[in-house]
């Protein structure tokens, strides 16, 4: 059973003469002669030697019924047959018999004939096709040569990035110019809209799927324009702090004050906050000590006040400022600001000199915050009430080694760590920071 159903299938394609197809409509008239059946079987005659693929087609009329039989090359041409006699007057009905060829040679020679015609079409396309290209490669050729040139690409672009996208769009341009004026030559600028059609999808599709970079690379545009921080300059970015290296084409590169590089993507720098340390010269340091609570405050102000005036890296405009910060069970915390000039000073030793120094003059008066003391009672030793007499603190001691005298709080690291920075940049081509360039 399963093998005559393979048979019938593969019989289909060749009874196309079982296939049910359009007959001719309308009254049927009774003039009938063998001169008017010989002159619709000439007409057909003629109709088909003018078609290809109905060569072996035979045709014979009798009282207007049109018996076709023979073969063609497939079954689909014999059936169209039927529309095709349909059209001519007199004929009443059609009796189609014609099958599709099994002949392999038969059915290989339109193709090799198609194949041959196109060859032909091939090379007489040739020279035009020829002229076409070396025109494409001539203007491709051109753009690109003054894409090449260092001017005056250099000085329109802020920077040697921005300068390099303007060359990659001039080429670009120039690319499709070429490819414009190719496809005019041979008459083919209709496929330039289905080519950039789709190059936008591609794009599109590439776009999503490396957005990152595109983002970074749009974020690198921006920073280089923009430069929110100079070489050296010392930066905090999204929690890392370092002074700054280099920008280039992907991250920010810092080094850290451990010695260490940090890069940071340039689409991170670009969305984070930017806190930037020397862009004025002028910087605040803060610290907070302890006094006695049995201090006189106002006194122990105006002796820390006068104590980082004196120091003589601390600048006099802006102000230094003390003030009382908090109250606690064994001391009174004072916090205290001063500001320096950090280009020639460190923030660090500043900060640890005052600290210092200020400390001592609390303690050679004897204001200094002292370290709570604690007295454990048995429960059988607890004095009653009425014997009971509040526990004085033991005098404090006034030190009698004097204060050293001020050290030098000279910023050397810093200086040492951008000798480090320069040395990294030199000879460096990548950088898109420059000393001279517009900051926001």
């Amino acid at each position: 059973m399963r093998l005559f159903a393979l048979i019938l299938c593969l019989l289909l394609p060749f009874a196309a003469q079982a296939q049910v197809s359009p007959q001719p409509s309308g009254t049927i008239t009774l003039n009938d002669s063998s001169e008017q059946n010989a002159g619709i079987a000439r007409r057909i005659r003629d109709i088909l030697a003018a078609l290809d693929g109905y060569e072996d087609v035979r045709v014979r009329v009798d009282s207007g019924i049109v018996t076709l039989s023979g073969s063609t090359l497939d079954a689909g041409t014999a059936v169209r047959l039927n529309e095709l006699v349909g059209r001519i007057d007199g004929v009443v009905a059609i009796e189609n018999q014609v099958t599709g060829t099994a002949d392999v040679a038969r059915r290989l020679n339109p193709a090799v004939e198609r194949f041959k015609t196109r060859s032909l079409q091939l090379l007489a396309f040739l020279p035009l096709a020829l002229v076409a290209i070396s025109v494409f490669a001539l203007v491709v050729l051109f753009g690109f040569f003054i894409a090449r040139r260092k001017q005056p690409w250099d000085r329109l672009a802020p920077n040697a990035f921005i300068a390099d996208i303007y060359r990659q769009v001039l080429r670009l341009v120039f690319i499709i110019c070429g490819l414009v004026v190719a496809l005019d030559i041979v008459n083919a600028t209709a496929l330039l809209s289905g080519i950039l059609g789709a190059a936008g999808i591609v794009g599109l599709a590439i776009g999503f799927a490396v957005r990152d970079t595109v983002e970074n690379f749009i974020a690198s545009i921006m920073l280089s324009i923009r430069q929110p921080f100079r070489p050296n300059d010392t930066v905090e970015i999204n929690g890392d702090t370092g002074k700054v290296i280099r920008l280039t084409s992907r991250a920010t590169i810092l080094l850290s004050f451990d010695g260490n590089q940090i890069r940071i993507p340039n689409a991170t720098v670009f969305k984070s906050r930017i806190v930037n340390f020397s862009r004025n010269a002028e910087r605040r340091f803060t610290w907070e000590l302890g006094v006695m609570p049995e201090a006189d405050l106002a006194q122990a102000q105006t002796l820390a006040l006068v104590t980082v005036n004196a120091l003589p890296f601390v600048l006099k405009t802006p102000a230094a400022s003390v003030w009382i910060e908090t109250v606690g069970d064994s001391s009174i915390t004072m916090g205290m600001a001063a500001w320096i000039d950090q280009n020639d000073t460190s923030i660090v030793l500043a900060r640890s000199e005052a600290i210092r120094l200020v400390q001592a003059e609390f303690d050679s008066e004897g204001i200094g915050a002292q370290a709570p003391a604690y007295r454990l009672l048995q429960e059988s030793n607890i004095p009653r009430a009425d014997d009971t007499k509040p526990a004085q603190p033991p005098a404090r001691e006034t030190p009698d080694t004097p204060t050293a005298p001020v050290q030098d709080v000279e910023a050397v690291e810093d200086k040492q760590l951008a000798d480090i920075v320069d040395h990294e940049r030199d000879g460096e081509r990548s950088d898109l920071l420059r000393e001279n360039a517009v900051q926001e």
